[in-house]
């Protein structure tokens, strides 16, 4: 047998055993079901992490020797039709899902090595790993094949997704993109312009990015958002933040003041309320809809009136805003208190009704394309919308304990219905609704542990 100290940080210590022969995965497990916590990474004495999982502890570290185990934040990604979860740094990222629209990585596992951050448009997806390349899978109709760009894709600090293309800001500040060329994955029209982008935000079919002196650069699909020249171009300085609709964006200025431009019915025209956009702190967005919190903690929506754009109904309670979360048609304002107040699409989230005496320390809320997820403050979850699929967490809710993180499918642009995801407290995963969309089976829970 082999003998290994490992500790905690906060100075907690478990003496080990395991066989000869065993791996570094071995002691992994271990390690994590004797401290009764995940997502741990072992580090050597000497500073080394033991990130090859079938590296035998022979070679891996001496008998008796002492490790450290390091808890790792787990993350989230989705398209509409699967889940992408890995930590960062790490070597492996577990899919779940529509295997083709990104629920099977098995075709560039090899590839998935030191990964950073993980971004999806509705069917595929592309993680940065730490030398600053891209590695994409799943559908290539909706940006999984980036072969074309692959040369360029050096020194990548960030990724946006729209529902069928990708945009990559390099180190330089200059922008790569690939995808639907008709929906954003050709910038070329504009690559000139693109030097020194800070930010890129995305409707369904476009991009907008945000330069270092504050001005603006669209490009994709005009109707939603690509075509910022003829309106409102002149009036996009200073821009501090974008938020976009399927079609629509909207920008924050330095002065708390917002400009809007695109599908004029889904967010694109607030002329019905300019005059209260004023010291505005930041923007959320549903399909057709745009919320705004003022710096004062009080709500402005417009856009579709049915699906978000209004919220006469509940504007008395929207006071003290703290965050708004979106579903397709619907909003969801957690406030001061820990208290939720929601409108818009009653089936799709709009109507808590059902739920609102449970709503309560809500720490985090994820909205899916029909229903919401809210995270308490004792790690429950509380769930409402359509109960055909999402909102029904009931066969779950025995499970749904010590939930640390929650994501849900992508809803934009795509998509019948949708479903959630759950990260508990055990290492393990939890998902409900479409099942088409993300089921957690025991080889998917297998291989989390070794995450």
């Amino acid at each position: 047998m082999l003998a290994v100290n490992v500790s905690l940080p906060s100075g907690k210590r478990k003496s080990l055993s395991l066989p000869q022969g065993s791996t570094v995965g071995d002691l992994k497990i271990l390690a994590q079901k004797s401290f009764e916590q995940g997502f741990l990474r072992l580090v050597t004495e000497e500073g080394r992490m033991l990130t090859d999982l079938m590296e035998t502890l022979p070679s891996a570290i001496q008998d008796g020797k002492h490790l450290t185990a390091i808890a790792q934040q787990p993350k989230l990604a989705a398209s509409c039709y699967a889940f992408a979860m890995w930590c960062c740094g790490g070597d492996r990222v577990v899919t779940l899902g529509c295997p083709n629209h990104g629920g099977d990585s098995s075709a560039v596992r090899g590839q998935l090595r030191n990964v950073q951050q993980i971004h999806a448009t509705i069917g595929a997806f592309a993680a940065i790993l730490t030398d600053g390349s891209v590695v994409t899978w799943g559908d290539q109709t909706y940006g999984a094949d980036s072969s074309a760009v692959q040369h360029q894709l050096r020194n990548v600090q960030q990724i946006q997704a729209s529902s069928e293309g990708f945009a990559a800001i390099l180190t330089d500040g200059s922008v790569v993109t690939w995808g639907d060329q008709t929906n954003g994955g050709d910038s070329s029209a504009v690559r000139d312009q693109l030097r020194n982008v800070q930010q890129i935000h995305a409707t369904g079919n476009a991009f907008a990015a945000i330069l270092a002196d504050g001005s603006v650069v669209t490009w994709g699909n005009r109707d939603c958002g690509g075509d910022s020249s003829a309106v409102v171009q002149h009036q996009l300085r200073n821009v501090q933040q974008i938020q976009a609709s399927s079609a629509a964006f909207a920008a924050i200025l330095t002065d708390g003041s917002v400009v809007t431009w695109g599908d004029q019915e889904t967010g694109g025209d607030s002329s019905a309320v300019q005059h209260q956009l004023r010291n505005v702190r930041e923007i959320q967005a549903a399909f057709e809809a745009f919320a705004a919190i003022l710096e004062d903690g009080s709500v402005v929506t417009w856009g579709h009136e049915e699906n978000g754009g209004d919220s006469s109904a509940v504007q008395d309670q929207l006071k003290n805003v703290q965050e708004i979360h979106a579903t397709l048609d619907a909003f969801a304002a957690i406030l001061a208190d820990g208290s939720v107040v929601t409108w818009g699409e009653q089936e799709r989230g709009g109507n808590s009704s059902a739920v609102q005496h449970q709503l309560r320390n809500v720490r985090e809320i994820h909205g899916t394309l029909d229903a919401f997820a809210a995270i308490l403050a004792d790690g429950s979850v509380v769930t409402w919308g359509d109960q055909t699929y999402v909102a029904d967490s009931s066969a779950v809710q025995d499970q749904l304990r010590n939930v640390r993180l929650i994501h849900s499918t992508r809803h934009l642009g795509g998509g019948s219905s949708g479903a959630f995801a759950a990260v508990v407290g055990d290492c393990s995963i939890v998902s409900w609704g479409d099942p088409s969309k993300g089921e957690a089976n025991s080889s998917v829970a297998d291989q989390i542990l070794y995450l």
